[in-house]
């Protein structure tokens, strides 16, 4: 884009400030909005106090003046224009900071600190915690660091900008003399919020009343030993739900108060509210939207990127920024507070740990979050945009596309994820397109708004991500998109006193009101867009914007040392990556004879398709005349038609940025395949199961899984997995009927349920490399483990143990181990099953080892026995397969005695000291009989964790056919298994009193693995 026309854009950013700001500061101040409509104040609603939508918002302390402070300290850096823009918006900011401070005091204990309105921040009003701090405390700081030179503004200068201004005053031109006034009425709102964060959990309350903070939460701490205040807003009944990113996203605020006051109350109580949201992710790490502060649990269940959880990722990877290079706080409190003292909620916890403030754990809070939105909620279906899923188990939930979910991208620009990020970006450019605005939700399944919610209500969040991904790639298409934005709002909301939003973005139809985050965030990052030469855009610091557009750095002291590396713990994380972007990635090439890379790219049309908007005429393109219709009566005439529908976005995009030689890769499609089970399918032991699940096909385990009881009439749809390499294609089961799956949720079925199955699409393999042995360990009364007149139809939670189990089995162990035990009553025949013998009097520890076959020449199969039972299922028997064992070490090279083979059922060997081969040619020659020789089972020499046993065992080679010790062919090859865990497993054989053979099985459908089905 020209120069010039960077310009013009910046001209006009700046008109369209001031057409709001100028009629707020003449109409509406000082109430808190303006009605851009009508022309008239907008205040909070003194009749219906529970009218949250208005009231959270208008905290009834000039929030607009504040929340533009900022926006003007901006644009008190333009370049000298013939309008005077740079002086202008310094002399205005300077007057806005001198007319707040006469309405409000100078934060001042004596009488200066009396303003026309309040002594400080002391007004009867119920206000949300959130909002007050992102808005009021944030831009009461980020004005503060404008005025004495710590944030920059082109040609104002501060002599000593790390002195006391308290000492020594700036001196402005409109006669303040500005000593910090607010920095302490910051601390003023921010110490009235206070009361908020006495909770149990450590998150605050969603409310607070400034005068006379929480007498409506009956049940906070706070009240002990205080009564409660007869002249507050005394409502037992106030909410005490809040949402992820209003408990969470308080840390960049209150740690640059804390900071620059040395009061440390403010910061360790927003680090906790985060961490403490923080620990209650989900299983696969992810965070759900509502949150009750009272007593900690999810409320709704639902997981995303926009409303309720949003800012609270932004502030994971911005307070490792804010905090990055910056030594850990002081987190006792001085002998003395600047602005007095007032309540400490974090008097009711231990200190946060050096970990719990360390700027490395924030970013590893991002880096994981991130990992488990890219899992479960990221969909790359058609064109990449994200779900909404379920916080538990990661099921779809819903398919829309939330307008304030567009600020990920610019977050994702940030994080050094610039592919993601312009990707996505994509897709709200092509939305903002058809609409001219960005409705509140899209439905992705239905190609429309969703439902009412067609409102724009003039926010930032596009706009913001289009700013942070031009700085990262300075790509001239996101200047386009800007000026596309511009131009929409300029046509669709501008009245004679402001810029409206908009009810409904399909018919234009405007609301009544001007959000204070049109001024304080939209303008701000559609001006910082057109001024590449700003000094923010050149600033070379740890700052950042917060979720309301403030931009705030922590001054760095002189002679300050950098921050002390901090180990960092090791949470489990299940989705931890080494390949997390930890640089600032170089921005895409140019391609030939363009001006764009993001023009040129081969999915630009993708995001186009997914919204439809080939179908939707451009009214920006004029009209084809030359379609003709005809009237009534018979005459003919041109019909005004559009010329063309999009061929192309955003709409102000020039063709000279298109490639000429562009292509347009295929549409990305997922490859599905459906399978409905006859209803009249026959299932050999499902009546167990149905006993238990009272005939239902299939049930919910928790959040581990589904688990299927028949296959009766069941519809499975599966969805192929494709990784890069192409190697590991499987499918996945997507849904069960109309029961939408997580991506890591687990569908397990018995192997009864599917041993008759007989279907080309879906039919049970067994597994010819791993198998498990089970180990049935007697357990004594002399050993404390479990009382000898328990009977055996109760089984023991200490009866069953798995030992280094494949990770399907791992996580169904945990999911079917209760449930197992409820039906083995049910389940329990060992008549029918292991023989006519009566179960003894006996209790018994069955253990799981994982074990590998050989390979070679020398491999032999097998035997065919009957299997042992699953070890989960609390099942006790006599005995299994196999009693007698003979334990032989290394056995390398010296005959075995005829006694082994023919009076053992299993040899177990220690490996070493040989080849497979040669161990196995010292066992003797023998004629098949019941009591001879069935199996050799090779123990390795690692001492692993028994956790980790048949992991970490490489496949024996028999590389040659078996021999006797005599050198002949052997005529019966032996059967071999391999197993880890050195001593221990060789000692855990040793106290075994019989052995079976559990054999693995998994489903295939055309070929392919069905990954996320266990077979028990």
């Amino acid at each position: 884009m020209h120069p010039d026309r960077i310009a013009e854009l910046r001209h006009e950013t700046v008109d369209m400030f001031y057409h709001g700001f100028d009629h707020y500061m003449h109409i509406a101040f000082p109430e808190d909005e303006l009605r851009p409509v009508s022309c008239t104040p907008l205040t909070r609603d003194p009749l219906n106090p529970r009218n949250v939508e208005l009231n959270d918002v208008l905290g009834n302390y000039s929030l607009t003046l504040i929340d533009s402070l900022s926006t003007l300290a901006i644009l008190a850096s333009a370049p000298p224009d013939g309008n005077n823009t740079g002086p202008k918006a310094l002399a205005d900011f300077q007057d806005g900071i001198a007319a707040l401070v006469g309405l409000y005091g100078d934060g001042r204990p004596g009488p200066s600190g009396q303003g026309t309105r309040a002594r400080g921040f002391d007004v009867d009003s119920k206000v949300q915690v959130f909002e007050t701090v992102i808005r009021g405390v944030g831009g009461l700081l980020s004005a503060h660091l404008f005025a004495v030179g710590e944030l920059p503004i082109s040609g104002y200068h501060v002599p000593k900008p790390n002195e006391d201004v308290g000492q020594q005053p700036i001196i402005w031109s409109n006669g303040l003399k500005y000593d910090g006034q607010l920095l302490r009425l910051g601390f003023d709102l921010a110490q009235r919020l206070l009361p908020a964060f006495y909770t149990k959990t450590g998150m605050p309350y969603p409310r607070v009343n400034l005068r006379h903070g929480i007498p409506f939460y009956v049940n906070s701490p706070l009240h002990d030993n205080v009564s409660l205040d007869p002249n507050g807003d005394g409502d037992s009944a106030e909410i005490t739900e809040t949402c992820s990113a209003g408990a969470g996203s308080l840390v960049l605020e209150f740690t640059v108060l804390s900071r620059l006051t040395g009061d440390p109350r403010f910061e360790q109580a927003a680090k906790r509210a985060f961490w403490s949201v923080w620990a209650r992710r989900s299983n696969i790490g992810l965070i759900g939207a509502g949150v009750d502060a009272e007593a900690g649990h999810w409320i709704g269940g639902f997981a995303g990127i926009g409303a309720g959880s949003d800012s609270f990722f932004e502030y994971a990877l911005k307070t490792h920024i804010l905090l990055s290079g910056h030594e850990l706080p002081n987190q006792t409190m001085p002998s003395q507070i600047p602005y007095g003292s007032w309540l400490d909620p974090n008097s009711l916890y231990e200190p946060l740990s050096d970990e719990e403030n360390s700027p490395d754990q924030f970013l590893d809070a991002w880096h994981n979050a991130h990992a488990a939105i890219k899992r479960h909620l990221y969909s790359g279906v058609h064109h990449p945009h994200y779900t909404v899923a379920h916080v538990n188990t990661g099921s779809p939930q819903a398919y829309w596309i939330d307008s304030l979910g567009a600020y990920y991208s610019g977050l994702l620009a940030i994080a050094g994820e610039l592919d993601e990020a312009i990707e996505t970006h994509l897709l709200y450019t092509a939305l903002w397109t058809r609409y001219s605005a960005l409705p509140e939700r899209w439905s992705v399944r239905d190609g429309n708004v969703e439902g009412t919610l067609g409102w724009w209500p003039g926010r930032p969040e596009f706009i913001e991500s289009t700013y942070h991904i031009y700085r990262a790639t300075k790509d001239p298409w996101y200047l386009y998109a800007g000026e596309m934005v511009l131009k929409d709002i300029t046509r669709r909301c501008w009245t004679p006193c402001g810029w409206s939003g908009l009810q409904d973005v399909r018919t234009g139809v405007k609301n009544d009101r001007m959000e204070s985050f049109f001024l304080g965030e939209t303008a701000k990052y559609m001006y910082l867009l057109f001024d590449p030469d700003h000094p923010l855009n050149k600033l070379d610091a740890s700052y950042v914007f917060t979720t309301e557009g403030h931009p705030l750095i922590i001054p760095r002291k002189p002679g300050q040392r950098k921050t002390r590396k901090v180990p960092v713990r090791q949470d489990v994380q299940p989705y931890d990556d080494v390949n997390f972007t930890t640089t600032c990635p170089l921005p895409p090439k140019l391609p030939p004879l363009s001006g764009s890379a993001t023009a040129a790219r081969p999915d630009l049309y993708h995001a186009s398709s997914l919204i439809r908007l080939h179908h939707i005429p451009n009214i920006h393109s004029g009209v084809d005349p030359d379609t003709v219709l005809a009237n009534a009566d018979g005459q003919s005439k041109p019909e005004v038609k559009l010329r063309s529908n999009h061929t192309h976005f955003p709409w102000t995009l020039p063709l000279s940025l298109m490639p000429t030689d562009g292509m347009c890769a295929a549409l990305r499609q997922q490859h599905t395949s459906t399978i409905e089970f006859p209803s009249n399918t026959q299932q050999s032991v499902g009546s167990a199961f149905n006993l238990m699940f009272g005939g239902n096909n299939i049930m919910r385990m928790g959040n581990d899984g589904i688990a299927i009881n028949s296959l009766n009439g069941l519809k499975l749809t599966m969805v192929l997995e494709e990784p890069p390499d192409s190697l590991d294609r499987a499918w996945r089961i997507h849904s069960i009927g109309n029961l939408p799956l997580g991506r890591d949720e687990k569908v397990y079925i018995t192997r009864d349920v599917l041993a008759d199955m007989n279907d080309p699409l879906f039919h049970r393999l067994r597994d010819g490399v791993l198998v498990d042995i089970i180990l049935q360990i007697e357990i004594t009364p002399e050993k404390g483990e479990v009382n000898a007149t328990t009977s055996e139809m109760e089984p023991q939670p200490d009866s069953v143990s798995s030992i280094g189990m494949q990770e399907s089995n791992l996580e169904a162990t945990g999911l079917f181990n209760s449930f197992l035990q409820h039906i083995t009553s049910v389940l329990r025949e060992p008549t029918a099953t292991f023989g006519p013998e009566p179960i003894p009097k006996r209790n018994y520890q069955y253990v799981e080892i994982p074990a590998i076959t050989p390979t070679g020449l020398g491999a032999a199969p097998l035997p065919d026995v009957r299997e042992a039972p699953n070890p989960i299922s609390g099942i006790q028997i006599e005995s299994l397969t196999w009693k007698r064992f003979y334990f032989a070490d290394e056995s390398c090279y010296t005959k075995l005695p005829e006694v082994a083979v023919k009076a053992h059922n299993i040899i177990v060997m220690r490996r070493g000291g040989c080849s497979f081969s040669e161990k196995l040619s010292t066992i003797p020659s023998f004629a098949p009989h019941r009591s001879a020789l069935k199996l050799v089972i090779v123990v390795s020499n690692e001492n692993d964790d028994p956790e980790t046993w048949g992991f970490n065992v490489i496949r024996p080679l028999l590389d040659e056919v078996q021999k006797t010790p005599s050198g002949i062919q052997r005529r019966h090859p032996i059967a071999m298994l391999m197993v880890g865990g050195g001593d221990e497993a060789y000692e855990a054989l040793k106290s075994t009193q019989s052995l079976g053979l559990r054999r693995r099985y998994h489903v295939e459908s055309q070929g392919l693995t069905v990954s996320n089905l266990v077979v028990l």
